[in-house]
């Protein structure tokens, strides 16, 4: 249990990733946020906007939490791009407190049908979005260790091996190499700083549209073999049909190609969202009926995405928009809270649980 004084810390921590906002928690030993809390906007002048952040407790009312890739905690100091992954100590340590606490932890099949009875409830959809080796190795283990349901988001590209998953090639190949050759020249990644520095530095050079062509040519003048390097990290078909009969796993889809559905015309959306579903109902004979937008915040999908969804056969779509997931919500635009990065601590997931991550992401106006 933490003392009011660590919990001070915390709040003032997370005060700092919003700083024109305070947070007012009545701190109950051993409680916390579970508590009344209140969001309070200031403004120059004496006047000051109150807004209710919990959903009123007699009422049910979900929190779907996402991400992509988990590693271990001893291998977590070392990843070169840590924001792309949740630390495997932290995810137990979550798991641990939502159990204790009285949320039940669901699958979105289960999250729509007990949003639509009445009572109090308070849920947890957790999603990990793509087709990561580590999903498979570490992740659903440690799900079921616990009992409890998790969500697949699959891009098929991966596990049929079109995908050639270069981020995670070129942290593999920075993690492993003291120096680089690149369009700059030679450069020293010898420590961890340079590690992070080059691997987003170089990411960010490559740019969207021809990120795999600068890709491989990153990987042939370092003499890195490409299908090697993709076969460390992608999920494969063979794990997925391991899975496809686990009650503990729900699969949905997450396109071909990991496309930013809002960029493209409608034929070519349609084809990304039927044929990808359509791949996985082949290969494992599940339903598919849900759908994650790959890039999911407000600036990245939109009214004519969701409708796409919708006639593609889906019964939802998920974003990354953050926010809880109540009665009545449009299930072609749910809500989910991102837990990739830096951000790893109870408090953090608390403030997505409780909505108010939601509120600020609203407030800031980003997704």
């Amino acid at each position: 249990m933490k003392s009011p004084r660590e919990v001070a810390d915390d709040l003032r921590a997370f005060e700092r990733v919003a700083p024109r906002y305070m947070f007012h928690y009545n701190y109950i030993c051993g409680a916390c946020l579970e508590q009344q809390h209140t969001f309070i906007e200031t403004k120059p002048g004496p006047t000051r906007r109150e807004v209710s952040v919990i959903w009123p407790t007699n009422r049910p009312y979900a929190c779907m939490l996402t991400f992509h890739r988990a590693a271990p905690g001893e291998e977590w100091d070392r990843l070169p791009n840590r924001e792309f992954y949740i630390n495997l100590d932290y995810l137990n340590a979550l798991l641990t407190y939502l159990k204790g606490s009285g949320w039940e932890i669901v699958s979105i099949d289960q999250m729509i049908e007990r949003l639509a009875r009445s009572g109090k409830r308070r849920l947890v959809n957790f999603s990990i979005d793509d087709g990561y080796v580590d999903t498979f190795e570490h992740v659903i283990p440690l799900f079921r260790s616990f009992g409890v349901p998790v969500t697949l988001f699959i891009t098929t590209g991966i596990p049929d091996e079109t995908d050639l998953l270069g981020w995670a090639g070129l942290e593999t190949i920075i993690s492993e190499r003291e120096t680089l050759l690149t369009s700059m020249g030679k450069v020293d990644v010898s420590d961890l700083p340079a590690k992070r520095r080059w691997f987003t530095r170089i990411a960010a050079s490559w740019g969207e549209q021809n990120f795999d062509q600068a890709y491989q040519d990153f990987c042939r003048i370092n003499g890195a073999d490409v299908p090697e390097l993709r076969k460390r990290h992608a999920i494969t078909w063979r794990m997925l049909e391991s899975l496809k009969d686990d009650p503990l796993v729900e699969i949905g889809a997450h396109t071909i190609s990991h496309a930013r559905i809002s960029s493209l015309p409608i034929p070519a959306a349609l084809h990304e969202l039927r044929d990808s579903a359509a791949r996985l109902r082949q290969r494992l004979g599940v339903p598919c009926r849900h759908f994650a937008f790959p890039y999911g915040r407000m600036r990245d999908c939109g009214v004519r995405d969701f409708l796409l969804t919708r006639e593609a056969g889906f019964v939802s779509a998920a974003t990354t928009i953050r926010g809880l997931v109540k009665p009545g919500q449009d299930l072609f635009q749910l809500p989910r809270n991102n837990m990739n990065g830096a951000y790893q601590s109870l408090i953090y997931a608390k403030a997505s649980l409780t909505g108010l991550s939601g509120v600020v992401a609203k407030v800031l106006r980003r997704g």
